[in-house]
């Protein structure tokens, strides 16, 4: 096989070396030699989407779900923009993505020609890296590149801009072989002198706390599984982000739950009141530390992250330690059974006395309904009916998502897609389609809302085109509704435009695209109903009528701590509880 390639041809080679079996794109002028060039070749699969964004999310979705490097194909100008929501998203949650775009001809640069636009110049700042290919002797090399550079050290995503000429120009194709950037080397192994250090401050603590995050889940599943067996050996209680759930088992003996603005009672007390809090892979955002002034304030903190810029970046730190998740954490179990090591007994036997009471609160509780499905009700019978299937999870962005969190429950890594850090709405179905394309016999369902499910709703067309059994469980309460839930918070509940009108009947709509739809309103058929979309061998709509008036609780609201949360009670009125600090409902 020759090494002289165009472009284009060298494109497609490079996926092919990469291991790429299948990319997420939408074809346009500046692109058109690269689609040629997958015309003649049978290797990759290409997912034709109905917008840019869309071709982002399911490779989003592709990436989390796999652990692979998910890739988007998209045309210059308007192509490339319309893609930039799903760069950014990915560069908040730390996904691998090589996004490749057209571009003018290289004379045409900066001459305001036809669907161009600074490719570079826009995403510079929501990538990771990016590249304009300027001449063909760079390209082979720099796709190579692009693929080290998103998958190596905290991923990200990457753009790869290739003008029109440098698709249709010749030249020496060369493959992967120890290809690597020139400055970038991140750091995989810990400081053993810190690894040891932490590890003996954990020996020594009484009321210690894992905090676990995405960086977990994105290190690998050998990370997953190393954490495991670091809390098995302290016996510590431990809690996560939104992103790292599944990293440890929801059915696990230590597991707190989720923590943060929608986390559980014991898991944010316990983070206030702890004495050594061990981060790993998170990185302290404000949906986790609140107010920051009052942030666990006793407490000793040990972080470990592969991104040098994470430590110390919004919360001091009194160890940090750089490096992968998992070289971290063996390193920290290799310690601990050398130096034979136990945890404090007496002491942490007291905390989990405590945790335990803080527990018994029951701060996911609500209060049951035979009239109207409750959403919390509908996500707990949801996970019940699927619960141990092969089922993988992606939602949008509202109160679904934080029910979805609180009351689907996650025994393994890769399992849960949803947009954390940007929290994008019109994420989950386009995250549905790449992971269904990357595991065909999988249930994939995503738990939407009737406002964000609008957002990408073409993609319905996508799933319809290749035969994707993807489920869509919206949660329909006719509200925007965490909007709606701030509003009567903070507003006095003036609902300025978070009510939902003119929504379409969404049977009639999947319908509409080859799809089933299904509508259920009254709690004694959900079960029934539930069992009919699992069953569907095709995509289907599941419509789901839920109270309107639900709010997603428990709350940490805006500017409090941890211990100021609002707890469910159903007789109070919230919206009196935000000016009284500290008032705890029960």
């Amino acid at each position: 096989m020759s090494n002289l390639l165009t472009g284009a041809e060298m494109v497609v080679r490079a996926l092919q070396d990469q291991g790429v079996e299948t990319i997420f794109g939408y074809p346009g002028g500046a692109v058109l030699p690269i689609y040629d060039a997958l015309f003649h070749q049978r290797h990759i699969k290409h997912v034709l989407v109905r917008h840019e964004q869309g071709a982002a999310h399911a490779a989003e979705g592709f990436a989390r779900s796999s652990g692979k490097v998910g890739v988007l194909l998209v045309t210059s100008g308007p192509g490339a923009t319309n893609a930039i929501t799903g760069l950014t998203d990915a560069l908040m949650d730390s996904i691998p993505l090589v996004c490749i775009t057209g571009q003018v001809p290289t004379h045409l640069i900066g001459s305001d020609a036809f669907q161009e636009c600074d490719t570079v110049g826009i995403t510079r700042h929501c990538t990771k890296h990016n590249y304009l290919v300027r001449q063909i002797e760079d390209l082979s090399r720099i796709l190579h590149e692009a693929f080290y550079v998103a998958q190596n050290g905290r991923p990200g995503p990457v753009v790869i801009d290739i003008p029109k000429d440098v698709q249709f120009a010749i030249g020496a194709y060369s493959g992967p072989h120890k290809i690597e950037h020139k400055t970038y080397k991140p750091r995989l192994e810990g400081d053993p002198d810190k690894i040891a250090q932490a590890v003996e401050m954990m020996a020594a603590a009484k009321r210690p706390i894992f905090y676990t995050g995405g960086g977990v889940i994105n290190s690998g599943v050998e990370a997953s599984h190393l954490l495991r067996e670091l809390v098995g050996l302290t016996g510590f209680p431990i809690t996560s982000t939104l992103m790292g759930l599944g990293a440890y088992p929801a059915s696990g003996a230590n597991w707190l739950g989720m923590l943060g603005m929608h986390g559980t009672f014991e898991a944010n007390n316990a983070m206030h009141d702890c004495d050594l809090m061990i981060a790993i892979g998170a990185r302290f955002d404000d949906r986790i530390t609140g107010r920051l002034d009052a942030f666990s304030p006793g407490s000793k903190k040990i972080h470990v992250d592969i991104d040098p810029s994470s430590i110390n970046k919004n919360v001091k730190i009194d160890l940090g330690i750089i490096g992968d998740c998992a070289h971290v954490l063996r390193r920290m179990i290799e310690y601990w059974r050398a130096k034979k090591l136990a945890s404090n007994v007496e002491p942490l036997a007291r905390w989990q006395a405590q945790i335990d009471k803080w527990r018994a609160r029951k701060s996911l509780s609500f209060k049951a309904s035979n009239e109207v499905i409750k959403p919390q009700f509908a996500v707990q019978r949801l996970y019940e009916l699927t619960k141990g299937r092969d089922v993988y999870i992606t939602t949008e962005v509202g109160q679904h998502q934080m029910w979805a969190a609180q009351h689907y429950h996650f025994e393994e890594p890769n399992r849960w897609m949803t947009s954390g850090g940007l929290g994008t709405m019109g994420y989950g179905l386009p995250a549905a389609i790449g992971a269904q394309m990357a595991h065909p016999g999988a249930l994939v369902v995503d738990i939407a809302g009737e406002a964000s499910i609008l957002m990408n709703i073409q993609e319905l067309s996508t799933a319809a085109q290749y035969r994707l059994p993807v489920k869509i469980f919206i949660l329909n309460n006719e509200y925007m509704g965490m909007v709606r839930q701030w509003q009567e918070l903070l507003h006095d509940g003036r609902y300025s435009e978070s009510y939902s009108e003119a929504l379409p009947d969404f049977v009639k709509l999947a319908d509409a695209y080859g799809a089933h739809g299904i509508r259920c309103s009254d709690p004694a058929k959900l079960d029934a109903a539930i069992i009919e979309m699992i069953d569907t061998p095709r995509t289907v709509i599941f419509d789901c009528v839920v109270d309107k008036t639900e709010n997603c609780l428990p709350m940490i609201p805006s500017g409090k701590a941890h211990n100021e949360m609002i707890l469910p009670d159903q007789d109070a009125e919230i919206g009196s509880v935000i000016d009284a600090p500290g008032k705890m409902l029960v």
